[in-house]
């Protein structure tokens, strides 16, 4: 049973500012080990559950976050960008399942730790076949190309409450509770890794049982629309190939997942 555990460091323990999640910064030494800490619990539950392999995929900033030195070393890690799956680098069809790890809201929500979707410099919404997306939906309609669940997630209670509604019946570690985008009431580590670790451990045991949620598998071609900040923005981006544009709108089909996810990729490097 491999389980590819796809990370980001907004929803991670004790996160409540831009400092904490940024290179460079004083404090964020201190939250990649945080990181590497909250992933170590999802590893752990996942192999007490009968999990087998367990890839983890760092997904937040250059993909430079987690401490290899720290990581459980029963599990591999996708590190540096850009990958060519990027957040969902090592899904596959073998994959049984994927975890998120440390995950935000969609931009926009109330109540949530440093919302965004994708880059928080550029994008004001993003849709996929109509439906408003944030970065789980795109991950999740990735992994869902290949037939793969999300099985769990941990984050704020913003979080997870989104990611419940759209992707299903998932397991959810709730490490914070968001009072607003920079600020949150936050639990001790020792209390989140072990909430992250039973949620990882209930999440494979469903799987083994057959009682896991379903794929999140979206209809064919995909529609991308995107929102940007600024008309600057739109206008460095528009340039690629086959892109309708509104205003700061920026739509285009793809004909599936794979073809969706790097083009919106692309929409956003030109665009920055």
């Amino acid at each position: 049973m491999k389980i590819l555990i796809a990370t980001d460091m907004e929803g991670i323990t004790g996160v409540a500012t831009w400092n904490h999640v940024t290179p460079g910064h004083a404090e964020y030494e201190r939250f990649r080990r945080l990181m590497t800490q909250d992933v170590n619990a999802a590893i752990r539950g996942a192999m007490k559950a009968g999990a087998d392999e367990v890839i983890v995929t760092d997904g937040h900033w250059n993909g430079g976050n987690i401490l290899i030195e720290e990581l459980d070393p029963r599990a591999k890690l996708n590190s540096g960008s850009p990958s060519p799956l990027s957040m969902m680098q090592g899904i596959d069809a073998n994959t049984s399942g994927v975890f998120f790890i440390g995950y935000h809201a969609r931009q926009g929500s109330q109540n949530a730790t440093l919302d965004h979707t994708w880059s928080s410099e550029c994008v004001t919404n993003l849709w996929l076949n109509e439906m408003l997306a944030g970065e789980y939906t795109l991950n999740a309609a990735l992994a869902g190309h290949y037939n793969v669940p999300i099985l769990m997630a941990s984050g704020d209670q913003t979080a997870c409450a989104q990611m419940k509604e759209q992707l299903g019946d998932i397991e959810c570690a709730i490490v914070k509770n968001a009072t607003g985008r920079f600020s949150a009431e936050c639990l001790a580590p020792e209390v989140t890794s072990k909430l992250i670790e039973e949620a990882a451990q209930r999440a494979v045991k469903r799987l083994a049982e057959k009682n896991a949620p379903k794929p999140f598998i979206i209809t064919q071609p995909v529609k991308i629309t995107l929102e940007l900040f600024s008309s600057d923005m739109a206008d460095k981006a528009e340039i690629i190939p086959n892109i309708t544009r509104d205003g700061r709108k920026l739509s285009c089909e793809a004909k599936d997942m794979p073809k969706a996810y790097a083009t919106f990729r692309a929409l956003i490097a030109a665009a920055g």
